[in-house]
């Protein structure tokens, strides 16, 4: 379940009058979720969502807002591990299951909501929160910032052509039952989360996400199908994915729905791509939410025939500016002093000093004079190395002070491997 509803605007920041923020319980999760469902459009779920979703929420870290008896607000935080620049996995607050009902907006319910999670993610020792959001516009003003984007297209597979590296034709393909493969293709999920940063770590029962397949959500294309990849023996990747059947006047022109892609080495990725590119009866393959930096990209016989398109993915939030920035590594030495703007989480207000390179790095308060001034939501925006702090000053979101201080900074925070967020929460 994604985030999303805001109570669109300023409020007494207490949840509104007669109304009461409180913990969530067990036994109040049925309505809780059920105002959520409602302010996502109210189109019910399935009986194996609502079970999976049951279970994966962890109450203790989920918030109500209530008025009587009535639920007019939720919000939850999943206990995510998420890789960082430099391969650590670092606690992070996995923001989610956010809304507000109709009848309450501008109420101030969201921010009472939004204010008591940050209070307790602090208290956590979690040092960021991060999110998805339905409604970008809503979150900036609690600091969070745009960290990772992705890449959707639709592939004509009948003019685009893919050309392979060396290795492909030693990769094997086999078709499997998505729940029969599931441990071998986590094993080769847990094998690339150190290496691309905003990838999480998988908590006990997020296996089962990649295989909800209710009929409700397949908009007229088949179950879920998987084929494994494999080399000298060992699994090396998988595609998970449904073709929806389609018949033109001129023949069939069917679509391939990409839902997972994971491969361990580049002629595995290219044996998956390309398999998705031949499936019989199909003449388009529809990805979303890819890397930005994947390498079909610059295989492809002519991109423009893709359609590709750019979309925000996952919003950063550092909670604790110190550890946070300590946490992760630097592709080039930094030693900055930060400025930083936080009015929702004062405690990461005023001045920082980093240094760091591609061994560690401290963080820790000091007097020194600034060299970059800016505010938390830009510190979010460029923490996993995909947005550079150089293109934020350009946008006028971060001051220079010390001339010079910026393409250093910029440098060292960017990354190899574009950061990428592989599913939602």
């Amino acid at each position: 379940m994604g985030i999303g509803m805001g109570d669109g605007g300023d409020g007494d920041g207490n949840g509104g009058m007669g109304t009461e923020l409180r913990v969530l319980t067990r036994d109040e999760w049925s309505k809780w979720y059920a105002t959520l469902i409602r302010a996502f459009s109210g189109v019910p779920e399935s009986a194996e969502e609502l079970e999976l979703y049951n279970a994966l929420t962890e109450v203790d870290r989920s918030l109500g807002v209530w008025e009587g008896d009535e639920c007019v607000g939720t919000a939850g935080a999943f206990g995510f591990r998420m890789t960082v620049p430099g391969g650590a996995e670092v606690p992070a607050a996995g923001v989610t299951m956010v809304s507000v009902t109709g009848t309450h907006r501008r109420r101030g319910v969201l921010t009472s909501m939004m204010r008591r999670q940050l209070d307790d993610v602090r208290s956590w020792g979690e040092p960021l929160a991060v999110l998805t959001a339905s409604e970008p516009a809503i979150y900036g003003r609690f600091g969070y910032g745009a960290a990772t984007f992705q890449v959707n297209a639709e592939i004509d597979t009948d003019r685009v052509r893919l050309s392979v590296p060396d290795g492909t034709d030693d990769v094997r393909l086999r078709y499997a039952e998505p729940a029969d493969v599931l441990d071998a293709c986590e094993a080769v999920y847990a094998r690339l989360v150190p290496g691309r940063p905003g990838m999480l770590a998988r908590r006990p029962g997020w296996e089962r996400v990649g295989l909800l397949d209710p009929e409700s959500k397949r908009e007229g294309a088949s179950p879920l199908q998987c084929v494994v990849a494999r080399r000298d023996g060992e699994v090396t990747g998988y595609a998970r994915f449904r073709v929806r059947p389609g018949w033109a006047p001129e023949g069939p022109s069917g679509t391939v729905v990409l839902e997972d892609l994971a491969g361990l080495d580049p002629a595995t990725d290219a044996a998956l791509w390309r398999f998705l590119f031949g499936v019989d009866l199909t003449t388009t393959l529809a990805v979303r939410g890819r890397p930005v930096d994947e390498a079909w990209q610059h295989q492809v016989s002519d991109i423009r025939r893709c359609r590709p398109g750019l979309r925000d993915g996952l919003y950063v939030r550092l909670v604790d500016v110190g550890d946070a920035l300590a946490a992760r590594t630097y592709q080039a030495p930094v030693d900055v002093v930060f400025e930083v703007e936080d009015a929702f989480c004062p405690w990461n207000a005023g001045r920082w000093r980093l240094t760091g390179d591609a061994k560690g790095a401290s963080c820790e308060r000091t007097t020194d004079a600034a060299d970059l001034a800016l505010s938390v939501r830009e510190l979010g925006a460029a923490y996993l190395g995909g947005v550079s702090l150089a293109s934020l000053g350009a946008a006028g979101r971060v001051r220079e002070v010390r001339h010079g201080a910026l393409a250093e900074a910029s440098v060292g925070f960017g990354s190899d491997v574009a950061p990428w967020l592989p599913h939602g929460f």
